[in-house]
């Protein structure tokens, strides 16, 4: 099927000339336009080389993980990039070759039929870089070795064609071009910090666990909660060790087969509340406590370090510092600056409204695109205005809930939407089968080890988790694997959050483009959750920003379709306040 909107358009309509950096051997900068007969110019740094091109320039470079932080630490901005090494792994994933190196030195070697080099390994997070910003692009000993600049045209060449070989090839360009914004933005976002007030948070940790005792110990409230779990068991016990726990409760005559908080709340015994309790402290100590703040926290700033595509899907990780798990008690000490506020905003019920544009169901697309909360819409449409029921026919259509009331719901939901369903069952039945399943924009899930290539699914061609089941061990992409159902659910929700995560992309170039005139910054990201920090009379402005950039992402990525993709705001001075 031909893209519904015509050629998709870029995020931005200005295009000069791009521009390629390659850094040399001896620490020099090579850079030069791509255009014939273009002299390249030598400079001392990165920066130095972004000032020599207009503004607006898209730059063509291996890294910008490895490059962009350089450039900001030098007080310059880049508008547009081209991320060789990532666009490298896009492709290789697109053509079934997940797993091989994406480094550009290894696409150099497979370019000259050469040995090709292994991915050098991630860098470990190290929590005093929260506290030294320039040690982001420090040399270490696992780092990559420069690229020339002419090899590194060669390759952007050899992808452009690659590109073009593909099925929907203005999808995979504007996929990269999206993803490559999105490592901008990720810099840009450690650069300027999550405001984190530390004597905010030193008070929530005194409030919570009370004092800590000298020599390192627990705090007083876990001290306290051990002596009530041991008392209720009648011998001593270490809370923090699963399997102390699991034998005094055997010794109790209980059977615990985990430790998992919703084994725990199943069992009737006095130790169970305290346990609990212990559990939910335990982890604001070890995650978030004293030490947490020591390492991760400095100037007033949490600088996580953000990874586009992170996952296979294309969500966003963290390395380190476990800013995508901040519990909602500790986000008291995420405070504005004095004269600024925090613009929060959750997209809404963002993935039944991705299915509703990539599936191009009719009866779907115009519920998604009324002005009211989709599930309440959808329950009107079969299930009597039962919204509970609607929500879970559509979340078990999208997750593979196919059974109990999970099967009779999903069946109300064919008859209403049976291009919506049937686009996620074919996706299910594609990675049961082991070909290649794609996201709208041609993010690829690989397939199991030893799988043979065959036909794609996710892009329609033509018009046409706590709790495992007994013995299902699920599936492992990238791995052999004997459960068929299990990759089968796992390619289900891939064609939908994946795509999900494709317009998270444009939408965050976009608002960042919209923002770009402001004092206000993009501080966080996490799925389908965004946050601003800015001064108080610009928040309005940003409020309309994010809406108008949701919706400037859907016609982008899917085309014109009356799907909305609304958000729900909140405008406050500290994070805990926006839920």
């Amino acid at each position: 099927m031909s893209d519904p909107g015509g050629t998709l358009a870029p995020v931005s309509d200005h295009s000069p000339t791009p521009w390629a950096l390659a850094e040399t051997a001896e620490g020099q900068w090579h850079a030069t336009p791509l255009r014939p007969g273009a002299r390249p110019v030598t400079t001392a740094t990165p920066a130095e080389a972004i000032r020599c091109a207009p503004p607006g320039t898209r730059w063509i470079w291996r890294s910008t993980a490895a490059v962009y932080p350089r450039v900001l630490a030098a007080g310059t901005r880049v508008e547009r990039c081209y991320d060789i090494e990532d666009a490298e792994l896009l492709l290789l994933a697109h053509e079934g070759r997940s797993g091989e190196p994406r480094s550009a030195a290894a696409a150099w070697a497979r370019l000259n039929d050469a040995p090709v080099p292994p991915d050098p390994p991630q860098r470990a997070a190290e929590p005093a870089r929260a506290a030294a910003q320039d040690s982001l692009f420090d040399v270490g000993p696992g780092a990559a070795a420069p690229l020339p600049l002419d090899a590194l045209l060669a390759v952007h060449a050899e992808q452009a064609r690659r590109i073009a070989a593909t099925a929907h090839p203005d999808r995979m360009r504007l996929l990269i071009a999206s993803e490559s914004a999105a490592f901008l933005i990720a810099a840009e976002m450690h650069r300027a910090g999550l405001p984190w007030r530390a004597d905010a948070h030193r008070a929530l940790l005194t409030e919570l666990l009370g004092e800590r005792y000298a020599g390192g110990g627990e705090p007083r409230r876990l001290a306290e909660l051990t002596d009530e779990i041991s008392a209720a068991f009648g011998r001593r016990v270490r809370p923090d060790l699963p399997a102390d726990v699991v034998k005094a409760f055997a010794q109790a005559g209980i059977r615990l087969g985990s430790t998992r908080r919703w084994a725990i709340q199943e069992v009737d015994h006095p130790a169970v509340a305290p346990l609990l309790e212990y559990k939910t402290l335990y982890r604001i100590y070890t995650a978030h406590g004293w030490s947490w703040l020591a390492d991760w926290v400095r100037d007033g700033r949490f600088r996580p370090e953000f990874i586009p595509g992170g996952t296979l899907t294309g969500r966003w990780v963290t390395n380190g510092g476990g800013a995508l798990q901040i519990p909602k008690v500790i986000r008291r000490a995420v405070v504005a600056d004095p004269g600024w506020r925090l613009v929060v905003a959750d997209a809404d019920q963002m993935e039944p409204r991705v299915l509703a544009a990539i599936s191009r169901d009719p009866a779907f697309m115009e519920v998604a695109g009324r002005p009211e909360d989709l599930y309440t819409a959808v329950s009107r449409q079969g299930f009597s205005g039962d919204r509970d029921k609607a929500k879970l026919a559509v979340l078990g259509a999208v997750y593979g809930q196919t059974s109990g009331d999970g099967l009779k719901n999903l069946a109300a939901l064919r008859r209403r939407f049976p291009r919506a369903v049937a686009y996620v069952d074919d996706a299910a039945r594609a990675g049961e089968e082991g070909r290649l399943v794609r996201t709208w924009l041609g993010r690829t899930c690989p397939p199991p080890v030893g799988a043979a290539e065959a036909d794609e699914a996710g892009i329609p061609q033509e018009q046409e988790q706590e709790r495992a089941g007994s013995g299902d061990t699920g599936w492992t992409p990238g791995h052999a694997s004997t459960n068929t159902r299990a990759r089968g659910r796992f390619t289900r929700n891939f064609v939908v959050q994946g795509s999900a995560a494709d317009w998270a992309l444009l939408m965050l170039a976009a608002l960042r483009q919209a923002t770009a005139g402001m004092r206000a910054e993009l501080v966080f990201f996490q799925h389908d959750e965004v946050i601003v920090h800015c001064p108080a009379e610009e928040a309005e402005a940003v409020v309309g920003a994010i809406r108008a950039a949701g919706d400037r992402a859907g016609r982008i990525a899917f085309g014109d379709t009356p799907v909305r993709f609304p958000f729900t705001t909140a405008v406050v001075e500290c994070y805990a306040d926006a839920k």
